[in-house]
């Protein structure tokens, strides 16, 4: 018979109030698997292990709703969330090393009457951006079969293929033998056991000799380069073929028509600002562009994949695995989710959208640039 612990004790043993366990309990994140006697709540070693989980993710500074969306997750078994503990873990000790470093440093040169220069006081605490959204990824980003298949039929006969900006791993064809590069190690550590061996390195300075694969891919991160030309430029030297999925940022016409900016985030515009044109973009591939519809219930939780389940983007996780929320800023984060919602119940937004309910794809400026 399996041996289960109280409440009590596992409260002792894990550092936490039984306060704290029953509100994990009450609001569904951790629910003990048997009562005593007595009628307390008691924990297997299945919820143990879960809640271990629970406060990993807690004490790297995850919400309670992004950790729910994590340890209930069916494509990560216990090894994988401990994979991935560790390397956030790993990633927030060598940051706090190097803060520790940076201030040793300043103290130091304070002491014999140096001034730090203002950009130098700052570089250290400049997280990147996929640092602060990549932890909710694996709530939402998943492959979408429909643009897979666009993306793995424009790697033609490609053997070896390197991704770029690869994230978690989303789009990688399992058929071919592949080469990951991701900077953040915050996306490096939620690769799934058995994904491609990944390379701490920048698009702009990838460590290949020339035409090291067949093919080389980039999907949904191009607009996060600090410099996507040259980015491009890399990806083209280390290969002989260069696929990208991407969005035209010139392309005007598809803000109009997708009612989230139009209607409630025009912050977006400014956004694209010194975006470099597609044009510059296809010619730094030496390729073409060709667009990519957003079927309606697309899987990837993309920025645009929404345009027919408004709801969506009234839930936290989903704002939180893309990089548009975090860049316009709370406020109009705010601003939009409250005005969305209102819309929603008074059923003026069904209104103005009416002819999107008998859509199945749209086109929302995404592209893909083949060489």
């Amino acid at each position: 018979m399996e041996e289960h612990l109280t409440v009590g004790r596992v409260a002792e043993l894990a550092g936490v109030t039984v306060r704290t366990l029953h509100h994990y309990d009450g609001i569904g994140l951790l629910t003990p698997s048997a009562r005593t006697p007595a009628g307390h709540r008691a924990y297997s070693a299945g919820d143990v292990r879960r809640l271990r989980e629970v406060l990993g993710y807690r004490r790297l500074g995850f919400g309670l709703r992004e950790i729910a969306a994590l340890v209930d997750d069916p494509t990560t078994d216990p090894v994988a969330h401990l994979c991935r503990l560790r390397g956030l873990l790993a990633d927030q000790r060598d940051r706090a090393a190097a803060m520790v470093t940076a201030i040793d440093r300043e103290l130091e040169a304070r002491a014999m009457g140096i001034a730090t220069p203002p950009e130098e006081q700052l570089r250290v605490f400049g997280a990147r951006l996929y640092d602060t959204i990549g932890a909710a990824y694996p709530a939402t980003r998943r492959t979408e079969p429909r643009i897979a298949a666009r993306i793995w039929a424009a790697l033609g006969d490609a053997r070896t293929v390197l991704n770029v900006g690869a994230g978690t791993g989303s789009y990688e064809p399992p058929d071919r033998e592949v080469t990951a590069v991701e900077p953040s190690a915050v996306m490096r550590a939620q690769r799934p056991p058995g994904a491609a061996r990944c390379v701490a390195a920048a698009a702009e300075n990838l460590p290949f000799a020339d035409r090291s694969f067949d093919a080389a891919m980039a999907v949904s991160t191009v607009h996060h380069w600090p410099d996507p030309v040259a980015g491009l430029r890399e990806m083209r030297r280390v290969a002989r073929r260069v696929v990208v999925f991407t969005y035209d940022a010139d392309d005007t016409g598809w803000r109009e028509r997708f009612w989230l900016t139009r209607d409630y985030l025009p912050e977006f515009a400014g956004l694209l600002v010194g975006w470099p044109a597609l044009a510059d973009l296809a010619r730094a591939t030496g390729g073409r562009a060709e667009p990519v519809g957003v079927p309606w219930d697309c899987a990837d939780g993309l920025f645009e994949a929404y345009w027919r389940r408004p709801e969506a983007y009234l839930d936290e996780p989903v704002r939180r695995a893309t990089s548009v929320w975090t860049r316009v800023g709370p406020q109009a984060e705010r601003r939009a989710v409250r005005m969305l919602r209102a819309d929603l119940a008074s059923g003026r937004w069904t209104q103005r959208n009416r002819d999107l309910i008998s859509r199945d794809t749209a086109e929302l400026g995404l592209r893909l640039l083949v060489s």
